[in-house]
């Protein structure tokens, strides 16, 4: 069976199921302010603890981070996240995930060569980034004076 592109492509496009767009989009914003949502009134309740402004913030990313490495231990947010897509993982919560998952994926491999090394394969790359890009900005300000 011979097919040119646009043949296989026209093919494809026959045999898949359209995407709901409009369903999708609404789930990712429901779960996503759900999230925002329980963030807000995770700072209202360590604020009114007793913390600081700034020690209240870290102290929701923090529990954020946490409870969505155990949610993904648990195999939860993994569920949450197939029918939320972007909305687990825009926030926070999303960057918790993509470092429990691969280590625990590779568990079986043992500590070192398993959950250490793989723990950062998908979130590695973002922080290298950012690491990078906030150094040479800072050096950017640094020689031109701006600091």
């Amino acid at each position: 069976m011979d097919m040119t592109n646009t043949e296989y492509g026209k093919y494809v496009n026959s045999k898949s199921q359209p995407s709901p767009t409009g369903k999708n989009c609404l789930w990712a914003f429901g779960v996503g302010g759900l999230i925002c949502t329980l963030g807000q009134g995770l700072l209202n309740f360590y604020k009114n603890a007793g913390l600081e402004a700034d020690d209240a913030a870290a102290a929701v990313s923090v529990s954020l981070i946490c409870l969505s490495a155990v949610l993904t231990g648990l195999g939860v947010f993994d569920k949450i996240a197939k029918r939320a897509g972007a909305g687990t993982l825009v926030p926070i919560t999303g960057f918790a995930n993509a470092v429990v998952s691969p280590a625990l994926e590779f568990k079986s491999e043992g500590l070192v060569m398993g959950v250490a090394a793989k723990m950062f394969v998908i979130a590695g790359p973002v922080l290298v980034f950012g690491i990078s890009a906030s150094v040479l900005y800072g050096l950017i300000l640094l020689l031109l004076g701006l600091n």
